[in-house]
This record gives C-alpha cells, structure tokens and sequence, in this order.
C-alpha cells in the first residue's frame, strides 16, 4: 500500500513539473516573437491586449455589439473568483486593446420619481411616523388629506418630499393643526414646485407669520390659481400681506380668508387693493368683522374693480351704512356676478338704498339678503328695484328666513310676467293677524265685581266720599284706577261717555246701575 502510494505522488511531481516546463516554453515563445511590441506590466485593474473582458453574471450582455460577443471565449475562473463581489474574465484576441468599464463593481439605485423614498427619509429626520395615505396617493393628480394631524413636522416632511413632485395639481391639507412652521415649510416648498394650482390650508391656525410666509410665497408663484385659508386666526396685521397679494399677484382667480378675525382696519387696507385688482374672479371676505369705515373701504373698491365675478361679504356687520355704499358701487360696476350679503344688519331703509344701486346695475345675476332684519319692506323694496330696471340681468334673490306679504307676492307675480325665469327664496308668507275684538269695558267690570264678590253699590261708595251718590269724571276716572280693574285710558274715557246720559259731567250711581244692567 506505502510503495502504490509513492508511486502515485512520484507521477503527480512529474506532472506539475512538465506542465511548468510548458507554460516556461510558451513564454519564452513569445517574448522571442516579432509580432507584438513588449507589453507593459499588467496590474490588477489594467486592462491591455490580453488582459480578460469583464462581465457580471445577469448583466445585458445580449446588448453588446456582435463583434464583442464572438470574441468572448475561455472564462478564468482563477484566483480573481476568490475576491468578494468579482466577476469572471474573459481572454479574447478581438478586443484589440480596448478600454472597458465592464469590471467596475458599482451597485445603482433606480431614481424614486414617485418621492416615496424622499418622504420616508423626510420622516426620518424629521422624527416623524410616515403617513400611509400619503405614500398611496403621492401619484395621484388630487391629494386630499383633510384631518390627519400632521403638525409642523408632518407637514415639513411632505413638503421636502413635494418639492420635486410632479403630478399632483389640487392638495388639500385643512385642518392638521400646521401652525405658522408648518405654513412656512409648505410656503417654501410653493417656491419650487411648479405643478400644484389649488391649495386648501384653511383652520391649520397659521397665524400672522403663516400669512407672511404664504404672502411672500404667492408674489413668486406663477401656478397657484385656487388658495383657501379659512379660519387661521389672521388679523390686520395680516391684511397688509394680502393686500400686496391683490396688487401684485396676477396669477389667483380664486382667494378665500373668511372665518379669520379681519377688522374694519383690515377692510381699510383691503378696499384699494381690490380696485387696483383685474384679475381676481371671486373674493370670499366673509365671517370677518368688517363694519363701518372698513365696509364703505371695500364698496368703493368693487366700485374701481373690472375682474371681480363673485364677492361673499356674509356674516359681517356692513349695516344700513355699508348697503347705502355697495348700492353706489352697484351704479359703476359692471363686473360683479354675484353678491352674498347674508346677515349684515341691514334693515328695510338699507334694503331701500341698496336698491336704488340695484335699479341701475346690469351686471348683478344673484344677490343674497337672507338673516337681515330688513322684514318684508326691504325684500319688496329690491324687488321692485328688479322690476323698474329693464336690463336687469338678475335671475335670483334670496331672502330665505325673511316672511313677505301679499303686497310682495303680488309684485312677484307681476315682475314674472315679464322675467319668467327669476326665482326668489324667501322665509314664507306671513299670516295675516286678525284684529282681537275689544272687550267692552263694562264687561270688564263687572267681571271685576263678580270675581271680588262686590256689590255695585259697595262698589261706588269707595268713589263717592261725600255720599252724594254723585261722583265727577275725575274721581270716576281715581277710583277705577285705584281698584285695580285692566282698563286702559282709552276704555276708561269710553266708559265713562256710556254712562254719563244726561251730559251734565257727573256719573251718578242710577246711571251706573243701568248702564250695568244692560250689559
């Protein structure tokens, strides 16, 4: 078994041996050749004449040229197989020398276009859970993410991961408490995207400094078309951003800051901006505080104004004041579509004067009046406004909750024959109040005396303090009142002309007595 065992070991030396002895001779066999010029020293990342192409396994190499493909023959799967991550080689006499990047190891990521992976690493330095719906709808063309309660660090998050987003166009995010670093951060992304055109940040308590960061946004922003921020706690501070807005901004068609705190100061600032204004279509002013000076402020800009179509100013405090500018403005505008003055404490004699404005008009097709105390005079006093003015274009009024009378249903019914297609909401008919039919006074009384369990004479005596049985119309008149009987002065004169029948200005008590027993 030893001596097989030598042996075997003594044929394997002579093998490796005679292979060293070959490969020696093919070398010398090439250094003596004429052929090629001396090749330089071959490192491990060169690549020269000889030296392997490179491929990784699953790479696409069908997409090569044909004539690198003949020419890849004989893989080494030597020594370079043993390094982590290496690629087998390739000898070829056809690669003629060619440099190749094939043998880079590099790993690629695919670019995230969606911002998908941008969102979770905004997340992730922002310290914040990523939002599930958001990831689904970050494609979307609309995304609606009312109620999430994102914060100021959610809505940073998705405003790093929208800056690049290219396909959503409306983005609504009211009500997620973003407070002012929360506007800001959405602000700042507005400065970049490009895409987005109708905004709804509205009861996220911005503040005034939300106001300044959105307001300095918008004088950049050329794509934003839509912009509601509702309930947001602006002040008049505020007002002068948004006044710079209007001015500069030719870009909004629509604006909304209702439910925030504007003040008459606020309506002052406002009003120059809106005349200078044409290209904003509808201003929602309304649930502010707007009255007195800031009111007329803004009547005498939709006086100056050519672009405006809708203006809500419900739910202020305009009054009879505000109604007689906004009917002056009426005389000279010849833009406005629609006018919502819903509960301004406007009472008939402003319904009266807004009107005169309402007979002139040819541009107003809708005005709301409803919740003012203006009570069935003012409705029939715009309505007849309608009537009287011939190229009136308006096809609706609303008085919802305001009763009218036979008067203005009849004035309705005559305006129809003429414009058959207006409609007007009102709060119903009134029902007619029938007369209550007078007690006469004797009546009363001697319910009185039965009910106090009086004789009529016991009665009298207390008025007669002479005992004359005779009493004058004064001490009639004392006495009556004195005992407490519901009369009033008007029943009491009456009373008195009933029983005084002979006309000598005393009652005596057969007098009394028989007007008493007649009734």
């Amino acid at each position: 078994m030893s001596d097989d065992k030598e042996n075997s070991e003594e044929q394997g030396t002579d093998k490796v041996e005679s292979g060293l002895e070959k490969n020696n001779n093919e070398k010398n066999a090439n250094k003596t050749s004429g052929s090629r010029a001396p090749s330089r020293a071959k490192s491990r990342g060169s690549i020269g004449d000889q030296r392997k192409m490179v491929s990784r396994a699953g790479s696409h190499m069908s997409s090569r040229p044909d004539s690198i493909m003949d020419g890849l023959i004989n893989r080494d799967v030597g020594a370079d197989d043993d390094r982590p991550g290496s690629a087998h080689t390739i000898s070829s006499e056809t690669t003629g020398g060619w440099d190749t990047d094939l043998e880079i190891d590099e790993v690629r990521e695919d670019y995230d276009a969606t911002g998908r992976t941008t969102y979770k690493e905004a997340c992730r330095l922002n310290g914040v859970i990523p939002v599930s719906y958001f990831l689904r709808h970050i494609g979307d063309s609309e995304l609606v993410m009312k109620h999430h309660g994102l914060g100021p660090a959610g809505a940073k998050a998705i405003a790093i991961a929208l800056v690049t987003n290219t396909t959503i166009c409306k983005l609504n995010l009211s009500d997620n408490w973003l407070d002012a670093e929360g506007g800001i951060a959405i602000a700042d992304m507005l400065r970049e995207n490009c895409y987005i055109t109708d905004l709804d940040l509205s009861e996220n308590k911005l503040n005034n400094s939300g106001a300044k960061a959105v307001c300095d946004m918008l004088q950049q922003n050329n794509t934003l078309t839509h912009l509601t921020l509702a309930g947001n706690g602006f002040e008049d501070k505020s007002a002068e951003y948004f006044a710079e807005v209007i001015l500069n901004n030719n870009k909004l068609d629509y604006l909304n800051i209702s439910h925030n705190d504007f003040s008459e100061a606020a309506g002052e600032i406002l009003g120059p901006a809106i005349a200078e204004n044409i290209t904003l279509k509808h201003l929602d002013l309304s649930w502010n505080h707007i009255r007195r000076k800031g009111a007329l402020s803004l009547a005498k800009g939709v006086m100056n104004n050519i672009g405006l179509r809708k203006l809500d100013l419900s739910w202020n405090g305009f009054g009879n004041e505000g109604a007689e500018a906004l009917g002056e403005a009426f005389k000279f505008n010849s833009s406005l579509e629609e006018l919502d003055m819903t509960n301004n404490r406007i009472s008939a004699e402003g319904a009266v004067l807004l009107g005169k404005g309402i007979m002139v008009n040819e541009s107003l097709k809708t005005i709301k009046m409803a919740k003012n105390p203006m009570q069935t005079a003012g409705g029939y006093a715009i309505l007849k406004a309608v009537k009287e003015n011939t190229n009136s274009a308006i096809d609706e009024l609303d008085f919802s909750t305001i009763q009218v009378n036979k008067d203005f249903e009849e004035l309705f019914n005559e305006t129809k024959e003429t414009r058959p297609n207006l409609k007007v909401k009102h709060g119903g008919m009134q029902e007619e109040v029938k007369p209550k039919k007078q007690l006469n006074p004797m009546v009363k009384l001697q319910r009185f005396i039965q009910k106090n369990n009086l004789r009529l004479v016991d009665f009298f005596n207390d008025f007669d303090t002479d005992g004359s049985m005779s009493v004058t119309y004064d001490e009639f008149e004392i006495g009556l009142k004195n005992s407490g009987i519901d009369l009033s002065d008007d029943e009491i004169q009456y009373l008195i002309s009933q029983l005084d029948s002979d006309g000598d200005g005393e009652i005596n008590y057969s007098e009394l007595y028989l007007g008493y027993a007649k009734k």
